[in-house]
């Protein structure tokens, strides 16, 4: 058995209010998101900051549930990780999950263009995004990651590690101040 008491302190030190690993299903998703609504709410935080949070944490989440959907991953590769923290006045809503090598450049030039652009070209480009056409097999019109950086104080921090062969694990970090 694993010492949970020293994974206890981790987050205590790391400021982790919820965390969830495993496969996403729109009911943990839920589930998970009630409970964000309702911690924010008991600590009489501002309804923008929830909503902020809330909002973050369900594109996210959502982002990976497609991915894994549209690519029929195996049950190893189906993980995820999902944390939200808190620290210095700043939550820290953090997710992880396999991505395949081979859309690694493609995501990663679009997420160095979202953090590329200011408030006002964030806006700009989340208009241009809803007028394009959608592919006919798209499960979104790819509005997510351009509607998290309008939230975000500071951008979208993400990265890639090795798994194996055929698949990387892609982090993203988004940052909301608290208030």
């Amino acid at each position: 058995m694993e010492n949970l008491l020293k994974l206890h302190r981790i987050f205590n030190e790391k400021g982790v209010l919820i965390s969830f690993n495993g496969p996403l299903s729109n009911s943990i998703i839920e589930e998970i998101g009630n409970a964000i609504k309702i911690y924010l709410q008991e600590e009489e935080r501002e309804k923008g900051t929830i909503s902020d949070i809330f909002s973050v944490y369900i594109e996210q989440t959502q982002n990976i549930c497609n991915y894994i959907s549209r690519h029929d991953l195996d049950e190893k590769h189906q993980s995820s990780i999902i944390l939200i923290s808190y620290h210095e006045n700043k939550y820290h809503i953090t997710s992880g999950n396999s991505i395949r090598k081979c859309d690694i450049p493609g995501l990663k030039r679009r997420l160095e263009h979202i953090n590329s652009l200011d408030k006002e070209g964030l806006k700009q480009y989340h208009k241009e995004q809803r007028r394009r056409l959608r592919e006919p097999d798209a499960t979104s019109a790819g509005l997510g990651l351009i509607d998290i950086a309008r939230r975000t104080d500071g951008g979208l921090l993400f990265r890639f590690e090795p798994m194996d062969e055929e698949f990387d694990f892609f982090s993203l970090q988004v940052t909301v101040r608290g208030t």
